[in-house]
């Protein structure tokens, strides 16, 4: 069978093409290759997250006594269907480089050999009194190596390894907190005589559970878990009670990085099906310059569906050799950058890399399956027309071809008019590129920002410099000392997980709280308006975990408190409406720290440090993130803009070469054609601007519901003006190119194309 002399032209036509080729080309091995290697990393590391609760018997859940469990209460509780193991740790303040100054917070647990146990990652677990282990990700942010020393709680310890928690992939110092903290937080191992040896430090009596029977599924589980509360509830004080699944510092890993692959996967998906439009645009325009020869061929016998197939193959094998390749350097080079991302932000065990059809597919078929669809639609609405019409190059799909009538404008303005006009298809997917990039740009550039921005506004709102949550009343001599009642309770949504929102009961005249507060009245912190979407006047409802008790409120007004949920009313109503005596409190707002309540009564102390921990480890998990984000976005829009004109120019070609025959200079014909496409392009970016604010606005909420607490989308103003820059100076090293273009386009030009 003879071959089909058409392939005898592809290796012609790549060459011309090169330089659009090859961007295209590297622009998509890069891109598939980030997200091959994303998948490959992502996938091995939930699968090392799955298996890690049987290989780490990670617990069912976890309760906090207010005093220690004798054996009669723990075997009342087994009695219940579980195991009970204890748990109990201690948090220390820890100076990790020696210069007398606190750093950061340890909690410290004994070496753990029955539940949650632990993955040495590095060095050797302690074995004497005065020495530690601590977490890999803490360690590292705190650059602190195995074999250094580290004073906690007055007392110097050697580090002699690094090691994960199994029940402490994502270091969350407390279950309410919007974000994990690995920079001022971590958690340790010790022996159990160097356990022992802390003195006058504060012991948290937490316990772990195992279920005898592991329940079948999450419903079971849920039913298990709240009876399980009940009998706990009834035979003791509870500070807190965690069941697995509503655990963050196990949970919030693996949910994370399930959510992340979908979102890289739409996407790769999305900038492929921009770059297929691309090639289809690029194509059409190719077929209009080769109109001729095309119906030449089709009157010589060769089918649409020949010349379809001659026209698809090199967009298709740049995808299929750029996915190739982009598989080959993910599951090589990209996938050690993605794991050490995750890395960065995780205390996850060991990984062994799993290599996966999965990440094939979606990296390499898909993307060959739409560059294919939607360059067979594009490009076959023009092969259908007949071969006499390609031969007069007609190419008009209508009988009659009418030019749109154009307001009564000068010459030139009337031209570029005209120049829009035909160049609509080029120009709407040169739109739809710059929406995308700048969603990309304005949530990577806005990312930093706005962690700052809540950090400032957290700070400048913060009740006191410390807020003290007791066990139970405690007097202070402290004069400056403000007692308030404080409780949490529980909020359902079908939009959000349940979550914690804080009961704050203040006095009528408070000088931390500037609220005047009587009766019923109850005002909500800002950030429970704005996650919840409530405003003044509406009711909501809240409902204690732990009794199941419901209660119903009506917002008086909202109070400018950015760092958690919370609910403020007078301390008389808190007492009467949480049937405590006269006179109970259990807090205090102090702008000095009290130094006269023994720690073992202070259930939690807040302090800027806490506040601030949500900004403080984005920055450092997703800083790298937000500049690749950046960089990506400007090459996008770069790209774009550059193929996209330079196929204005190269359709345009025959017009060009016409009006230097006229006597036009190549400055004017610029004016002309670069300009048409500046104005369309500064139109683009203005709408882009935009549409990319309430797209980012969708994207946001969609993104922070996964989230407990809430941080208030804010926009930096001057992002604005510096997208525009960037695009205005893109767009120029573009326009510079383009004008080069034009200057080489020869005058007989004309002359090859006469009808």
């Amino acid at each position: 069978m003879m071959k089909n002399p058409l392939r005898k032209r592809l290796p012609k036509e790549f060459v011309g093409e090169i330089g659009k080729y090859l961007v295209i080309f590297l622009f998509m091995t890069i891109t598939i290759g980030l997200i091959s290697g994303f998948l490959v990393a992502d996938s091995s590391m939930i699968k090392a997250y799955d298996e890690s609760f049987d290989k780490y018997n990670i617990e069912d859940g976890n309760f906090e006594l207010m005093e220690k469990a004798d054996d009669k209460l723990i075997s009342s509780l087994e009695s219940y269907g579980v195991a009970i193991y204890d748990n109990n740790y201690i948090e220390c303040d820890s100076d990790n480089n020696l210069n007398g100054e606190i750093d950061s917070t340890l909690r410290i647990f004994k070496n753990r050999e029955e539940v949650n146990k632990v993955c040495l990652m590095k060095g050797k677990m302690p074995e004497n009194i005065d020495e530690i282990a601590i977490d890999r990700m803490y360690a590292d942010n705190n650059k602190v190596s195995v074999g250094d020393k580290i004073e906690v709680a007055g007392r110097k310890l050697k580090v002699t390894g690094l090691v994960a928690l199994s029940d402490y992939s994502a270091l969350f110092s407390d279950n309410g907190d919007v974000m994990f903290d690995a920079i001022k937080f971590g958690v340790a191992i010790v022996t159990k005589e160097g356990y022992e040896a802390f003195d006058n430090v504060k012991v948290h009596y937490d316990y772990s559970w195992i279920y005898d029977d592991k329940p079948e599924n999450d419903t079971e589980e849920k039913k298990l878990s709240d009876g399980f509360m009940k009998e706990l509830n009834s035979s003791a004080t509870i500070i807190k009670y965690i069941p697995r699944y509503g655990n963050q510092a196990i949970q919030f890993t693996g949910e994370d990085m399930g959510s992340d692959q979908a979102m890289m996967i739409m996407l790769l998906y999305i900038l492929i099906v921009i770059l297929a439009f691309v090639f289809a645009v690029t194509t059409n325009n190719t077929i209009t310059k080769e109109a001729t020869v095309i119906g030449t061929l089709r009157a010589s016998g060769y089918t649409r569906g020949e010349l379809l197939r001659h026209y698809i193959s090199l967009p298709v094998i740049t995808t299929l050799i750029a996915a190739v390749i982009g598989n080959i350097l993910g599951y090589t080079l990209f996938k050690n950058i993605m794991a050490a991302m995750y890395y960065g932000s995780y205390s996850l065990p060991t990984y062994k890399t799993i290599w996966n059809a999965e990440a094939f597919v979606l990296t390499t078929i898909i993307p060959l399956i739409i560059m294919i669809v939607i360059n067979m639609l594009l490009i076959s609405v023009k092969l259908k027309l007949s071969p006499l019409k390609f031969l007069r190059h007609d190419l008009s799909k209508s009988k009659k071809k009418k030019a749109v009538r154009l307001p009564r404008f000068k010459f030139l303005h009337r031209f570029r008019l005209r120049i829009i006009f035909q160049n609509i298809p080029s120009y709407v997917t040169l739109f739809v590129g710059i929406l995308f990039a700048y969603v990309l740009l304005i949530f990577g550039m806005g990312m930093s920002p706005l962690l700052t921005h809540f950090q400032k506004e957290t700070l400048d709102n913060m009740i006191s410099e410390y807020q003290y949550v007791l066990k139970a009343p405690v007097e202070t001599e402290n004069e400056n000392a403000e007692k308030y009642c404080y409780t949490s309770l529980e909020i359902s949504s079908k939009k959000f997980s349940d979550e914690g929102v804080g009961i704050y009961g203040i006095n009528e005249n408070s000088k931390y709280i500037d609220l005047k507060l009587s009766g019923d009245e109850v005002y909500i912190s800002d950030s429970f308006a704005d996650k919840y979407l409530l405003k003044k006047g509406d009711k909501f409802k809240l409902h204690n975990k732990y009794s199941g008790k419901k209660y119903e409120f009506k917002i008086k007004g909202i109070y400018t408190y950015p760092s958690s949920l919370a609910v403020f009313m007078n301390e008389d109503y808190y007492r009467e409406l949480f049937e405590v005596q006269d006179g109970y409190f259990n807090g205090y707002f102090s702008n000095e720290e009290l130094t006269d309540i023994d720690d073992n009564y202070v259930l939690t102390k807040i302090t800027e440090d806490d506040l601030t921990k949500v900004s403080r480890q984005l920055k450092v998990s997703m800083g790298e993130m937000f500049n690749l984000i950046n960089i990506f976005a400007i090459i996008l829009f770069i790209l774009l803009i550059y193929l996209l004109t330079k196929i204005i120019i190269e359709k345009n070609a025959t017009s060009i070469s016409m009006v230097k025959i006229l006597g036009y200079e190549n400055r004017e014909i610029a004016g002309l054609y670069i300009l048409s496409t500046s104005i369309v392009i500064v139109i683009s970016m203005i709408i882009g601007m935009v549409l990319s604010t309430y797209i980012l606005r969708v994207l946001y909420r969609s993104m922070m519901s996964s989230l407990t607490g809430w941080i208030k989308l804010y926009i930096e103003p001057k992002i604005y003006p510096q997208m525009f820059v960037i695009g205005i100076i893109s767009y120029a090293v573009v326009a510079m190119l383009q004008y080069r273009k034009i200057k080489k386009v020869p005058m007989d030009e004309a002359l090859k194309n006469v009808e």
